[in-house]
């Protein structure tokens, strides 16, 4: 794990560097002057601690800087910002802030903040590696009527259940077989969604959506009242690793 320190006070930044080494040991803690030179610097740090109210490129403007100069894997970097003004606090997270430091702040809070945004940086990586592991060809096998049939995880675009058969829509077609749609949910993870206890469907394929209804490339899918606020916040987290 790779912590970044970016604030123009050299006092301040040795501080938050010695505190992050004491607080995660085995990290690589590594700062900065300015945000120029966090900038310049091609290697992302996974969390980084930034100074709003710094001369020249301030903080804010590096964060929407970072956010754009790497594009998807901007994203994945945890970012705290510090400030001396609450003023800031609600522009923070704009650019997808994980969460910010008033200065002044005792120990305590800021070994929360760090492992907060550790534990943060961890799911972050683990859903990476899923992720990498059905794009690169994560399939099951469907046996129906006698007939084996592999699907690759990245082509389902949703399933449904009705007499004790699972129904899965991919984009080569269509296969039934008996079996429950809480196993395939836990089979294929965090990109799909029951959105209704007889629909699972995957976000990569969804067009748009109500309090109601799911309409994907193919198909619809029902969408129960109480899965709605859950959907839309795991739609939306997925947007931001895709």
């Amino acid at each position: 794990m790779r912590i970044a320190i970016c604030d123009d006070d050299r006092a301040i930044r040795e501080m938050l560097a010695d505190k992050a080494g004491q607080v995660c040991p085995l990290a690589e803690v590594c700062v900065y002057p300015s945000g120029e030179a966090l900038l310049g610097d091609e290697t992302l740090p996974d969390i980084l601690f930034l100074d709003i109210q710094m001369p020249g490129e301030n903080g804010m403007d590096t964060a929407k800087r970072l956010r754009a100069q790497h594009a998807g894997a901007g994203r994945d970097t945890v970012l705290i910002f510090v400030t001396a003004m609450e003023d800031y606090v609600f522009d923070a997270f704009d650019v997808g802030a994980f969460h910010y430091l008033v200065k002044p702040f005792d120990d305590g809070r800021f070994a929360q903040v760090l492992l907060g945004a550790a534990a943060q940086y961890r799911e972050r990586k683990q859903l990476r590696l899923a992720q990498r592991g059905r794009d690169e060809g994560s399939s099951l096998i469907i046996k129906s009527g006698g007939v084996h049939t592999r699907i690759l995880h990245k082509d389902i675009i949703y399933a449904e259940v009705f007499n004790r058969k699972v129904m899965i829509h991919y984009t080569g077609g269509a296969v039934e077989y008996y079996g429950r749609l809480s196993d395939l949910e836990r089979e294929l993870g965090a990109d799909f969604f029951r959105s209704h206890r007889a629909y699972l469907v995957h976000f990569k394929y969804v067009v748009k959506y109500d309090a109601s209804m799911i309409y994907l490339e193919q198909g619809t899918a029902l969408m129960a009242k109480k899965q709605y606020p859950e959907f839309v916040r795991r739609y939306l987290q997925y947007n931001q690793r895709a």
